[in-house]
């Protein structure tokens, strides 16, 4: 009996010890972590030159300055950085709060380059008042305008002398610019030509997959959605645009513009037969080989192989 009672007061002690030692430990690693934090703090106080951001973001002095710091706080380099992130829009609503800061040239250009990549105006003596907060503005108008009729867009953009009067001038315009409307934009390269070619020549198809350039060319040029003249015309000018990209691989697979051309063509239609939801019998792989190499015979079937694979993979190539 009286062991049985040493050995529970002995149980109590070592308990009430270990407590002890933990909560010791408790307290001197909240200790350390204070100490830790404080000389984080001053670190990035000594590291900023004296402006402590991390207090600034953190430390309100009235319930009124609560939420989004002031930017007019902040470093103008950091400032600018934030802003640089907005849309034309919401730079506008900052504008009303930051002026200085929101009107900017610097960030206006880059919202302009941005968005409209290659302008003629770009690359020419700014004209006096000029500014780039306004050529934004005539930049979205004219491209607007495009959407709507094309011919009055480019008209636009050459009377404010966004453009000069250049179908390779067009052409870059168009190769840098994702706003416009590809259904109107493939009106307007049916009956320019002219662009049309110079648009072709921006492209670098060098060490290019055939598919895979092929779905970069309808990228930029949509295709139409029939067969017809400007089908035939895109195929031809990609296939000649391709062979000169590729000259070494030209000549080591043995092919001409024309059998690209071929090419070009297999690939439309079996990209149709096996994304269509209509074709129910979709054409196998050895069926492919056999009338592609039927139409271009001096192509290698191990090549004709890959090009079914990679429509077979990652799908059409006029999409």
């Amino acid at each position: 009996m009286g062991q049985g009672l040493w050995r529970v007061a002995r149980n109590q002690q070592l308990q009430q010890e270990s407590y002890s030692e933990q909560g010791y430990l408790t307290r001197e690693q909240s200790r350390r972590m204070t100490a830790g934090g404080i000389s984080n703090a001053n670190h990035r106080k000594q590291a900023q030159g004296g402006i402590d951001i991390y207090h600034l973001l953190k430390t309100r002095k009235s319930k009124e300055q609560e939420g989004f710091i002031n930017l007019e706080m902040l470093p103008p380099e950091l400032s600018f950085t934030i802003l640089s992130y907005l849309n034309a829009t919401d730079l506008c609503l900052a504008s009303c709060v930051w002026q200085d800061l929101a009107n900017d040239e610097l960030l206006w250009q880059g919202l302009c380059k941005s968005t409209w990549g290659h302008c003629s105006i770009y690359n020419k003596n700014p004209p006096l008042g000029f500014s780039f907060r306004r050529l934004y503005m005539q930049l979205d108008e004219g491209s607007l305008t495009f959407n709507a009729n094309p011919d009055e867009g480019v008209n636009y953009f050459m009377s404010k002398g966004i453009l000069d009067d250049s179908p390779k001038e067009i052409a870059k315009f168009i190769f840098c610019t994702r706003t416009l409307n590809w259904k109107k934009l493939r009106i307007y390269l049916d009956e320019r030509r002219d662009v049309l070619d110079d648009l072709v020549t921006l492209h670098n198809f060098r060490n290019q997959f055939l598919p895979n350039a092929l779905r970069e060319f309808f990228r930029h040029i949509h295709a139409p959605e029939e067969r017809g003249e400007y089908l035939e015309t895109l195929i031809t000018k990609f296939s000649h645009r391709f062979c000169a990209c590729n000259p070494d691989l030209m000549r080591e697979l043995g092919l001409s513009p024309d059998a690209v051309y071929v090419l070009c063509y297999s690939l439309i239609l079996l990209s149709i037969d096996l994304s269509s939801p209509h074709v129910k019998n979709k054409m196998s792989k050895r069926e492919f080989i056999r009338n592609t190499r039927r139409a271009a015979q001096n192509i290698s079937e191990d090549f004709v192989g890959h090009l079914y694979d990679n429509i077979y993979l990652i799908g059409h190539v006029a999409a």
